[in-house]
């Protein structure tokens, strides 16, 4: 989908031209040791390409020599690749063992021998029937095909996460079906393994007439067009982790490999908690783009969807995903799926949108080096101002709000977001939300919990706004301060508590008290603020909220209440609620590595 060689920021671009040529001595787990193309047929399982080229074996008679000594050190083993790589493996053995039966084809292929796992997917060929010849005239028509399958077999680590696997396979599998369609269409398959043929078996003629090896792979990777999309893929799997194909320069393949793409730190996301990141997305949250909007249209291929193109023009840090879909005139669904691809590729973050009472401070994983090339990014993009001093302003938690000058210009204060937008993209600030739990002191009598007395959190409320099943498309579109214009939200409480206080209204409030005990009640009711129906019916309303899972935005978006009336509320009943800061769970995982 996106062009991996103009999807990476400079910084990052050159730390992974740095670890390109050491990625065997690195020992990464998530990437693959060799890239191998295998057939069968008529002629019997061959094996067309790998990359990396074999070590040419060395002459026989200087092994002889070597092993005359029993006294010598056998440093064969020494290298990486024969620890941990296939280089033992000779292409007649990998031939045959990678060119499975006609049985196992469409099926995920996967064999570990030693510590390398060979990842593949065996595809069979279905050619088109060959056209009749005629029996006087003895010239074929068409040559009938000789190949009946094929594998693109990844070699890894045999300690490789199931993860990587997965990933690995899927990409065979998308190869495959690339190839598999060329080859009915064209012949591509076929014709590019004659080719490879054909040069190999030129350099075994080269190499039994004056007796010096030579690797055929290398001399095929210039003259075949599949073996120069096999190297780049391994290539691209080993630095940036997006892939990239125009097969036979027809049919695009793109892949995408999250565990090279998520890094923040030196750690990986795992792909398991992006997942579970993404499916409890909320429509107050907001997309942060990590590019330009120019750099990603171009990156775009040409058949891309219209409405991803329309979400990449209207996204902005200060817009949640309702606001988006209504901007952008298209489905809630269909925003959380976009944004969604967005963020697996690696182009952008989940984030809460920017106002002024977001408080934010410096990450513990920020590079504040005065000479580091974000420092230099960031003077070259603000001049006039320098990366360690913006940095130091979020030594502590701060709200935007302390940064707000009324005597500067506005043009100041937008440059302030951007500022801010820009250390979010590199991960130097995180946001930190606030969190309330219930905590009644204990009584004198009874200074313990009690064994048989469940938690607070089984017993407060039955219903968890966490899960993504309980999420409600149709909520309001307020989710901060710069969205409380809705004329609805000033008269919220009075809407859900009709009738001042009535009997109902009473019973209802006793209803949701009565999963607390006897002593949490009566330290409750015996607060003055618990006087005020108005104010108790609110609290008892919102005491599910009160287990330190939902921040306080997030109650704002789901109860449609203003920032101040919580707060309000939150100063009123203090003696029995605790307030915390800290990070979003949901989002936490795009700021900082998981421990």
């Amino acid at each position: 989908m996106f062009n991996p060689s103009t999807g990476l920021p400079d910084d990052r671009k050159s730390m992974y031209n740095q670890q390109q040529n050491s990625v065997y001595k690195s020992g990464d787990k998530t990437s693959p040791i060799s890239v191998i193309l295998v057939s069968s047929g008529s002629r019997g399982n061959k094996l067309l390409f790998r990359y990396p080229f074999q070590r040419v074996a060395e002459c026989p008679s200087s092994l002889a020599a070597k092993q005359r000594n029993p006294y010598a050190l056998n440093t064969s083993g020494d290298g990486l690749e024969d620890q941990d790589g296939d280089s033992r493996f000779s292409d007649i053995i990998l031939a045959t063992i990678l060119a499975t039966k006609s049985d196992m084809c469409g099926k995920k292929f996967e064999l570990k021998i030693d510590n390398v796992r060979f990842v593949g997917h065996p595809t069979l060929l279905q050619h088109p029937p060959i056209i009749q010849v005629s029996k006087t005239d003895p010239s074929p028509k068409r040559e009938m095909p000789t190949m009946i399958l094929f594998n693109v077999v990844f070699a890894l680590r045999a300690n490789a996460d199931p993860s990587v696997i997965s990933c690995m396979h899927n990409l065979s599998r998308r190869i495959a079906i690339a190839l598999q369609h060329e080859e009915r269409r064209c012949q591509y398959l076929t014709r590019e393994a004659k080719l490879m043929l054909a040069v190999q078996d030129e350099i075994t003629t080269v190499t039994e007439s004056d007796g010096s090896p030579q690797s055929p792979f290398r001399q095929i990777l210039p003259k075949c067009k599949l073996a120069k999309d096999l190297k780049e893929a391994y290539d691209s799997l080993c630095t940036t982790g997006v892939v990239r194909l125009h097969i036979n320069n027809w049919l695009e393949v793109s892949f995408c490999l999250p565990h090279k793409i998520h890094r923040i730190g030196g750690h990986h996301i795992p792909p398991e908690a992006l997942e579970r990141s993404l499916k409890a997305i909320r429509p107050y949250h907001a997309l942060l783009l990590l590019e330009s909007e120019k750099a990603l249209m171009s990156q775009l291929p040409l058949d891309c969807s219209p409405a991803m193109m329309r979400l990449i023009k209207t996204c902005s840090a200060v817009k949640n995903l309702q606001q988006l879909a209504q901007d952008t005139d298209l489905a809630l669904l269909q925003i959380f799926q976009i944004a969604a691809h967005l963020v697996y590729w690696g182009k952008a973050i989940i984030i809460y949108p920017l106002c002024e009472n977001n408080v934010y401070m410096l990450s513990p994983h920020a590079n504040i080096c005065l000479y580091s090339p974000l420092a230099e990014h960031f003077a070259q993009q603000f001049p006039g101002h320098d990366l360690p001093s913006m940095l130091a302003k979020f030594s502590l938690p701060v709200s935007l709000a302390e940064f707000r000058n009324p005597l500067e210009a506005p043009a100041q204060e937008a440059q302030l977001i951007q500022m801010v937008v820009w250390m979010l993209q590199r991960r130097l600030l995180i946001q930190l939300h606030t969190y309330v739990c219930l905590l009644v002191p204990p009584s004198e009598d009874e200074p313990g919990l009690r064994d048989e007395d469940p938690p607070l959190a089984a017993r407060v409320g039955g219903r968890s706004l966490s899960t993504p099943s309980a999420l409600s498309f149709g909520s309001p579109t307020s989710s901060d301060d710069m969205t409380l214009t809705s004329p609805s939200m000033d008269n919220s409480s009075a809407e859900l508590a009709p009738g001042g206080d009535s009997p109902l209204n009473k019973r209802m409030t006793e209803t949701l008290l009565a999963s607390l005990s006897d002593h949490e009640r009566q330290v409750i009711l015996n607060i003055p603020a618990a006087q005020n129906q108005e104010d108790l019916r609110m609290f008892a309303r919102l005491l599910h909220y009160f287990r330190g899972h939902h921040h306080l935005e997030e109650i704002m978006y789901n109860e449609n209440m203003r920032r101040s009336q919580l707060k309000t509320l939150f100063d009123k009943f203090r003696s029995v609620l605790v307030v915390t800061n800290h990070e979003d769970p949901i989002i936490s995982i795009f700021q900082s590595p998981m421990e």
